[in-house]
């Protein structure tokens, strides 16, 4: 018999981030590098489309126009069907926004988008504990975007402690088109097993976090932010350098390039200013080609009401203060 069960289907945003402050500490001996970062979820997005048919085996596709080999989503998809012992058919249609080896964890959201909506859509209850030790398994970055919002992230990234909430300050981020591998990065930096300046990265650190949490501003606190990526990886292409002076004379709060590049971005004030400082770089052409993306931060609440509008049909109903729950549960539960 053929299976007619109903496709479920849903159209989601998955949000880029942007390190707010990123400290390299020591190589650790398993190859992993010892981090403190703040990471921030932002408005800049791509687009999945999914279909999920219930069914006894797990089937996977796609449509990826980018043609991205060992596509994070079906990892995701992989993984999360599994770890809930249930099958499914599911098509994705992702359409791609982010820049890739930007530094704004596209593949990551993209995953997390996965790892967030299958459970819904499928019905089945799966505790975030558990969607947190997938996400690590398949990437650094992954566990941040289950979350989202202002978070602070230790060791690879995967341990996360959720910062006060910070207002919604409007940012330019210039791709300067330069694809930056991670590992190249880290190459870059050049950090060994010992860390001669570890006891002052890490007060640094916590004094941008102080900064932070006292304004509630990621511009107000951006005197005292760093990426310790940014002059090893700036030092290799002179254009983000360029890129980044620029945008402080246009009066950005705070300019920092991103994870480990290449994509800088500007913290302003208002949107006038951002907007201003668009035009011009829009008649600038001594960078190189590269694209303008405007954006704003966005807030742990925020990214959890947009969560929840667009898998509203597939949610259930609950009264009263659980609407508010994390994750979100299904009306195909039983």
């Amino acid at each position: 018999m053929p299976n007619r069960a109903k496709p479920r289907r849903a159209t989601l945003r998955s949000l880029a981030k942007i390190n707010l402050d990123l400290r390299v500490l020591n190589r650790n001996p398993d190859g992993y590098h010892e981090l403190r970062t703040v990471f921030q979820t932002i408005s800049l997005a791509d687009t999945i489309e999914v279909e999920f048919v219930p069914s006894r085996g797990i089937e996977l596709s796609i449509e990826d126009d980018a043609g991205i080999p060992n596509n994070l989503i079906l990892r995701a998809a992989s993984a999360a069907l599994l770890a809930m012992r249930t099958g499914g058919r599911v098509h994705f249609r992702p359409k791609k926004r982010i820049p890739m080896g930007g530094g704004l964890g596209g593949g990551s959201s993209n995953a997390a988008a996965v790892l967030l909506a299958l459970p819904v859509l499928a019905g089945r209850a799966w505790p975030m504990e558990e969607r947190l030790e997938v996400a690590a398994s398949l990437g650094s970055d992954i566990s941040f975007f289950l979350l989202g919002g202002t978070a602070l992230g230790l060791g690879r990234g995967t341990e996360l402690y959720p910062l006060p909430e910070l207002r919604a300050e409007p940012i330019l981020v210039v791709s300067p088109g330069v694809h930056i591998a991670t590992p190249a990065g880290y190459q870059a930096l050049n950090r060994g097993l010992t860390f001669t300046n570890l006891s002052s990265s890490i007060s640094d650190f916590q004094s941008y976090v102080r900064a932070l949490a006292d304004g509630g501003s990621a511009g107000t606190a951006g005197a005292f932010a760093e990426n310790d990526f940014e002059s090893a990886v700036s030092s290799q292409h002179p254009q983000l350098r360029a890129i980044l002076g620029k945008l402080r004379k246009l009066h950005a709060a705070g300019a920092r390039m991103t994870g480990s590049g290449s994509a800088v971005v500007g913290i302003f004030r208002s949107r006038e200013e951002r907007d201003r400082a668009r035009r011009v770089f829009e008649g600038v052409r001594e960078f190189g080609g590269f694209r303008l993306l405007p954006s704003s931060l966005v807030s742990r609440g925020a990214y959890r009401r947009l969560w929840r509008r667009q898998l509203a049909e597939h949610l259930a109903r609950q009264p009263g203060s659980e609407g508010n729950a994390w994750p979100l549960r299904s009306r195909y539960e039983q």
